[in-house]
């Protein structure tokens, strides 16, 4: 693939002379200082991107790939130090979040790289000599570049942490002069109208998430789905759901109820981070553990940085401590205990989807598995954390991919209903809770009746049921409520047979099957307590 060239609408004088001698201490401290002991693929995908950098001295991008937990922050700042070791030039590193500074200045300095963290308070650069690697925030770094006041001599390496994100771009026109390496656990950018294969030449992928976990580098995730209808929910101009839709449909009681349900059956106990897509909705969800009595905090980011600290220090210090957050918690943060992951929300952001089930997937003595509840179909949507994903593909052709994903509606004709325990405890006894709808619909047409048959002949089953399990008849409507999801995968099947799938003609059939159930049930009641 040619190189790419880029447009430098704020020229700068980057000079790329090698300084005559690198100070002498400098070179010992990074020559001895060892760090963190490697692991064979880190230390394989470092030799690869110094093997492409011989070959390449300027104007080349590459993009390196590896899934959150691989430790890509390890590997980039050991291969900031052999370049600099091995060229005599600086290096420049960018991040997109404040959180990320000191994590990565705090890296290099533990393997010897002497570094300056460029942030709101420096205005402009010293004379250099003592620093061999800068760390930056792409918004400032870019205003001080600009405004012309800093002014990198000797750079001969650029490294954009988070690469999928699209704020970096407006920086790439001053390094041209410069190998350009990007790192990220998903090679598809946030805005598929700008790929990335628009500013990187190449693509690495390292080692993969199952294979990290069959090595024990990564925890183990087991997967439990609890469908949704999606349909309510709306899409923005970024291409994921908007906050408003996901405020309504996740805000609501049945939802709230799902949740609840969900983390009583497979989390109850354990540290449990939960992702939402909107603040209400989280403050909603604390609100509700709160009254069944569970410990639970909220955290979005227009917490101070004083009130983060102290919850997530609570976070980590409560072996059972539920966090319900906002999108704050995506990247930057790493709390290896956490042991349940919920995702109380849809995405069609892949690299979303991989960076929340991410929080949960560090690997420690005592935790080789933790567990992912999926409440937004997006396992459905994605596939599985750990399943193969060709990134070269991806990276190639990401409307391809973007493409190619199961729509709401594709996923949501692949459901079927099961009736939660609660209710089937309740039913125990009775009358038989389980009903066919395509086998009954067949069976009608096989007799020549008309197909509303089918129908009646569930409305007549579902009345049984509730008879059975209801005192009165507003317990009779509770029950009803409760068993919603059945009657509409029921009528789901049942439009389907006829052929009349529209959203309109589902809803109408929804809202009528739940009236005549409410009215006959009624009657039934009225005349059994008039009998009395």
């Amino acid at each position: 693939m040619q190189s790419k060239s880029y447009f430098c609408l704020f020229p700068i004088k980057l000079q790329t002379t090698i300084l005559p001698t690198m100070d002498p201490k400098i070179k010992a401290r990074l020559q001895s200082k060892s760090g963190k002991t490697l692991y064979g693929y880190q230390k394989e995908a470092i030799d690869e991107m110094m093997g492409k950098f011989n070959d390449k001295s300027t104007n080349f991008n590459l993009l390196f790939q590896l899934p959150t937990g691989g430790g890509k922050t390890v590997i980039f700042s050991e291969l900031a130090k052999r370049f600099i070791l091995s060229t005599g030039k600086k290096v420049l590193i960018l991040t997109h979040r404040i959180e990320l500074l000191g994590q990565t200045s705090k890296m290099l300095s533990e393997i010897g790289v002497p570094n300056k963290v460029i942030n709101a308070k420096v205005k402009d650069l010293d004379d250099g000599k003592e620093h061999w690697c800068y760390v930056a925030m792409v918004e400032t770094l870019n205003n001080r570049i600009n405004d012309e006041q800093m002014v990198f001599d000797n750079l001969g390496l650029v490294i954009v942490d988070e690469a999928h994100y699209n704020s970096f771009r407006k920086l790439f026109k001053h390094f041209r002069e410069q190998i350009l390496l990007g790192v990220t656990a998903t090679p598809l950018s946030s805005n598929i109208k700008l790929p990335l294969n628009d500013n990187y030449n190449e693509l690495i992928v390292g080692e993969s998430i199952s294979s990290l976990v069959e090595q024990g580098y990564l925890a183990r995730a087991h997967t439990y789905n609890y469908d949704v209808n999606l349909r309510a929910l709306k899409v923005g101009i970024n291409g994921d759901y908007t906050v408003s839709s996901s405020e309504r449909l996740y805000g609501n009681y049945l939802m709230q109820e799902k949740l609840l349900y969900a983390y009583e059956e497979k989390a109850k106990g354990t540290k449990t981070l939960i992702f939402n897509n909107g603040i209400n909705t989280s403050k909603q969800v604390q609100a509700m553990f709160e009254e069944e009595g569970y410990e639970c905090k909220h955290l979005d980011n227009t917490h101070s940085e004083k009130e983060r600290a102290e919850i997530l220090q609570w976070f980590h210090d409560k072996p059972d401590a539920i966090l319900s957050s906002v999108s704050i918690l995506t990247t930057g943060f790493d709390e290896p205990t956490v042991s349940t992951i919920i995702l109380n929300r849809a995405t069609k952001s892949l690299t979303l989807y991989h960076q929340m089930i991410g929080r949960g997937s560090r690997s420690l003595p005592k935790k080789k598995e933790f567990s992912v509840i999926d409440l937004g179909n997006n396992a459905r949507r994605f596939g599985l954390w750990d399943a193969h994903i060709n990134w070269n593909e991806i990276f190639k052709a990401p409307q391809s991919f973007i493409d190619g994903l199961y729509t709401d509606e594709e996923i949501e004709d692949e459901f079927v209903y099961k009736m939660p325990q609660e209710l089937l405890d309740r039913f125990e006894g009775g009358p038989e809770t389980s009903f066919d709808m395509l086998k009954v619909y067949e069976d009608v047409m096989k007799q020549a009746e008309r197909p509303k048959k089918a129908v009646d002949i569930s409305l007549l089953q579902h009345k049984a049921i509730i008879q059975y399990a209801a005192d009165d008849y507003w317990d009779a409507v509770e029950i009803i409520t409760a068993l919603e999801e059945d009657i509409n995968f029921r009528v789901k099947i049942y439009a389907k047979c006829m052929a009349k799938t529209t959203d309109n003609y589902r809803t109408w059939l929804q809202d009528e099957y739940t009236r005549r159930l409410k009215t006959e049930l009624r009657h039934d009641f009225n005349k059994a307590s008039s009998e009395e």
